[in-house]
């Protein structure tokens, strides 16, 4: 009997082991390229680097099971998330669509935005849409295509600021917080109030939802929220204090690509953890997350200003002449703002049959002000962010499979 637990017991702890996230990997291979990583390696604290690395393995059923490697990952290290947080907005929008069926409403439905509180802008049209009408369709196709800032605010005026962080904690994802819209210095009591909206199927109206109000604070344990030595006010005027972010977004590197997993593969979650999507609009999400800004009519886009791997900073970093491999569709969520780069991905290579997901961080702020618009994007976090993807992809074109993966529905029509 002794003898069988203790086989027992040496059984649990190699799986336990097998399961522990790996460590030593990433900064091994980084390590080993000095050229692309030295200079982060030797400042990865002061950069803020954070690497989720993890393999895709299928079994014969071509279910995946995933390996994960870590580098410097802290989920209590805040950094700012930025447009990052626009996927969870994008299935939770889709998630409260289904939820509202029997109403009539659905994606395409036109949304008709109003305002109840001081600061609160109104949305009627949306010229860039086929129809000329705003819809939760139209809006998603903006985010994942060029991360448009008011169509994010949108989707989290129709969420609503509560039933967006009852999602994250519903989803596990127990680090994170979504407290107001972007780009439009929203904050403090104006960020707890959400517009009132309708929606329309042609004239016919088929819901309406009324002004919102979300008083809670969703307080997290959360080291880092106040950096550098100086900022610049809504005046442009330098105030010698560290730059607090402890009342904005936070989305940690895990939590992401936990989000990312379950999006791309439901399958490997129990039924009662997936998220309340329908097959439609997982095609929809995987269209627009791994289309170019250059493949797209409606919007269309000025190719100078939006290239085609404008939003694919892990591989691609953002140089405008990168021409785009065939091959390859990188399903993913870029964010950038105050120095910080972010991208959390699923990455498809069709020919060699090769995917995994990828999600990174990386900051340069050299002057350790905030808000001046001097940061080292072009020096610094680009290569990083390119350097990283492309070492992964290398590594994962020489990884041997038992099994080869079936990628056959992440192939898009991006006609």
């Amino acid at each position: 009997m002794r003898s069988i637990l203790f086989s027992w017991l040496c059984l649990f702890s190699l799986s336990a082991m097998a399961q522990k996230t790996d460590t030593v990997f990433l900064q091994k291979l980084m390590e080993s390229k000095p050229e692309w990583f030295g200079n982060i390696l030797n400042k990865a604290d002061k950069n803020q680097v954070q690497i989720l690395y993890t393999q895709v393995n299928r079994d014969a059923g071509n279910k995946p099971r995933f390996k994960t490697f870590s580098y410097n990952l802290n989920p209590h290290h805040y950094f700012y998330p930025a447009s990052t947080v626009k996927l969870a907005a994008v299935i939770f929008a889709l998630e409260k669509v289904n939820r509202l069926k029997s109403t009539g409403l659905d994606a395409q439905s036109t949304m008709i935005t109003d305002s109840a509180y001081a600061g609160q802008t109104k949305v009627l049209k949306d010229e860039t849409a086929e129809n000329a009408l705003p819809s939760i369709e139209h809006y998603i196709k903006k985010i994942l295509l060029t991360s448009d800032n008011d169509a994010f605010n949108r989707l989290f005026e129709f969420i609503g600021r509560a039933e967006i962080n009852q999602k994250l904690k519903k989803n596990g994802l127990n680090n994170s917080r979504i407290l107001n819209r972007l780009a439009i210095g929203d904050s403090g009591e104006p960020a707890k109030h959400t517009n009132p909206i309708r929606f329309y199927n042609g004239d016919q109206l088929v819901y309406s939802q009324p002004a919102q109000y979300d008083p809670k604070e969703y307080e997290l344990n959360l080291t880092n929220t106040s950096m550098g030595k100086g900022y610049l006010d809504s005046a442009d005027k330098l105030v010698n204090k560290p730059f607090t972010l402890i009342n904005k977004n936070a989305f940690p590197v895990n939590d992401q690509q936990k989000l990312m997993q379950k999006l791309i593969f439901p399958e490997a979650f129990p039924k009662n953890e997936r998220y309340n999507l329908t097959p439609q609009d997982y095609k929809l999400i995987y269209t627009y997350m791994s289309k170019y800004p250059t493949e797209s009519n409606y919007p269309k886009y000025d190719p100078k200003e939006f290239w085609a791997t404008y939003a694919k900073m892990l591989y691609y970093g953002r140089e405008k002449d990168a021409m785009p491999d065939p091959n390859i569709r990188i399903f993913n969520k870029y964010g950038d703002s105050y120095g910080f780069i972010i991208d959390n991905s699923y990455f498809v290579d069709f020919k060699n049959e090769i995917e995994y997901f990828l999600t990174a961080v990386v900051q340069s702020n050299e002057d350790g002000i905030y808000n001046d618009n001097k940061y080292e994007y072009e020096t610094v976090c680009y290569p990083f962010m390119k350097n990283l993807g492309q070492a992964i992809y290398e590594y994962e074109k020489n990884r041997s499979k038992k099994i080869k993966p079936d990628l056959t529905k992440f192939k898009m029509n991006y006609k």
